[in-house]
């Protein structure tokens, strides 16, 4: 982490040096810049909340909708962090109430382990990620109040036992589901943390932006600022912005996306081409969307009936693996598969199957992120002020009298009519976002032949977009509140 940076400090940030035209620029925002830096305001408020929904999910009524465990846990934070992330960025990491127990844990215990290089890619953050996606419907989760608490607690758990023991950001880097998602999503944020003047970088001995200074951190997970591009490991902790002493340091506007169909060297990542962890995890990013939803629809169950059927067996935990697999394994292989191999007929080099379709893969990001956002969005708009009178009740519970008045169980949030318009085009977006990246990709992958290269990713795009439109105008559970 600490090795001397090469000198390739050469146009990577060219398109944010100073200039008359220059993006907007959050840190630049007078105000804005000094409340952004103090991160512990921010960190401060989300640990006392997941301590509440810890507290209440084991004491608090085991009634989901009643429980703010499941009710903020599973309907507003998840709604929250996905528009945070369409809004600005990777707002929740930079938020992230996992950091404080954490940097305790460090103070008490300081880390001198290195995380091991067989684990350093995102397959471990990837399985944990499908496995909370799995354990979430086999456990019911979204219904188990003191389910939920646990979860955080173990969550809480893992992250000390990690960075108490390995140097770095081990856990942010490799391990947190939560992470691995946010950093697949944020390709799509109009915001990224970059060097404002690539002149004042080159002529910068220090590096604190990655080293570190008397007064604060570098960065942890090993982005060379001036070498960086895209979102990628990107926890915008900006670590990074208090060490710099020339505050040279920005959170500039970009077009979503970009980064998706682009392949340059980029500091603490590499090539995207030569990172088939990144391919998997846009992957499962995409299909995972699409299986997420299909869990909470009512057709779900036909399915598993059948599945049941045909293993003859009634165990619930076979069963979903059988779907997992099918529609986590089998179902992008196949996709993938036979798109990448259409495609790569008009390419000039003909590449593995695989390579091409893990090039491809990240085209699909767009779409995926359309239906996280359209299925989290739903759930967050249908039970927007739920919390008010689970809140309310809460607090008369802990202290005896009603401090935020009587529970007005009456409150909801807006009816499925007025949501599934705003869902559709949630989709609409992100399909188009899927076509405008597959189509950069495949004029440089084949740039005699773009539109050959292109037109079966094409298809694809479609025929998920028509999957994604059919899930969500299917019935869909009100889970963890009261049916509107």
């Amino acid at each position: 982490m600490n090795a001397a940076p090469s000198e390739r400090l050469t146009s990577r940030v060219a398109q944010s040096s100073a200039s008359s035209d220059r993006p907007l620029d959050l840190l630049a925002v007078p105000g804005l810049r000094s409340l952004l830096l103090r991160r512990r305001w921010m960190q401060g408020p989300l640990l006392f909340i997941s301590i509440v929904l810890v507290v209440h999910g084991f004491a608090g009524p085991q009634l989901a909708p009643k429980n703010l465990a499941t009710l903020v846990g599973w309907v507003h934070s998840r709604g929250l962090l996905v528009v945070g992330l369409l809004v600005m960025g990777n707002a929740f990491c930079m938020a992230c109430p996992f950091m404080l127990p954490r940097d305790l844990a460090r103070r008490l215990h300081a880390p001198k382990l290195a995380w091991p290089r067989a684990l350093r890619g995102k397959h471990v953050g990837i399985a944990l990620f499908v496995g909370v996606l799995f354990v979430y419907e086999w456990l019911d989760l979204w219904a188990s109040p003191s389910g939920t608490a646990w979860l955080l607690v173990g969550y809480f758990a893992l992250v000390v036992l990690v960075d108490a023991l390995f140097k770095g950001a081990p856990f942010c880097k490799s391990v947190c589901p939560i992470g691995q998602f946010n950093f697949a999503a944020s390709a799509l944020s109009p915001f990224e943390v970059v060097a404002r003047d690539s002149d004042v970088c080159a002529s910068c001995s220090g590096h604190e932006c990655l080293r570190g200074s008397e007064s604060s951190r570098g960065c942890e997970t090993n982005l060379f600022l001036p070498e960086k591009a895209g979102n990628m490991d990107c926890t915008f902790c900006l670590d990074c912005a208090r060490a710099c002493p020339h505050e040279n340091v920005g959170i500039v506007a970009r077009l979503p996306g970009a980064e998706l169909s682009e392949d340059r060297s980029a500091a603490g990542v590499g090539r995207r081409s030569a990172r088939p962890d990144l391919a998997l995890l846009a992957t499962v990013f995409t299909f995972g969307a699409l299986l997420n939803a299909f869990g909470m629809v009512s057709p779900v169950y036909v399915v598993q009936q059948q599945i049941a059927s045909w293993m003859g067996t009634t165990s619930e935990g076979a069963v979903l693996l059988v779907l997992f697999a099918s529609l986590l394994v089998v179902e992008p292989v196949l996709l993938l598969g036979v798109t990448a191999a259409i495609s790569r007929r008009a390419m000039p080099r003909r590449e593995p199957v695989v390579a091409v379709a893990a090039r491809f893969s990240h085209g699909l990001v767009p779409l995926g992120f359309g239906v996280w956002l359209a299925h989290y969005g739903f759930h967050l708009l249908t039970g927007l002020w739920t919390f008010v009178p689970v809140t309310q009740k809460a607090v008369a519970d802990a202290f005896g009298v009603a401090l935020l008045g009587a529970p007005q169980w009456d409150r909801g949030g807006l009816t499925t009519r007025a949501v599934q318009p705003i869902e559709m085009g949630m989709l609409l977006l992100g399909a188009i976002g899927s076509l405008g990246v597959l189509w950069a990709i495949a004029k440089r992958q084949a740039p005699e032949r773009p539109r050959a290269a292109f037109a079966p990713w094409g298809v694809l795009t479609v025929l998920l977009l028509a999957a994604a439109v059919w899930l969500m105008a299917q019935p869909m559970e009100m889970r963890g509140t009261f049916l509107q």
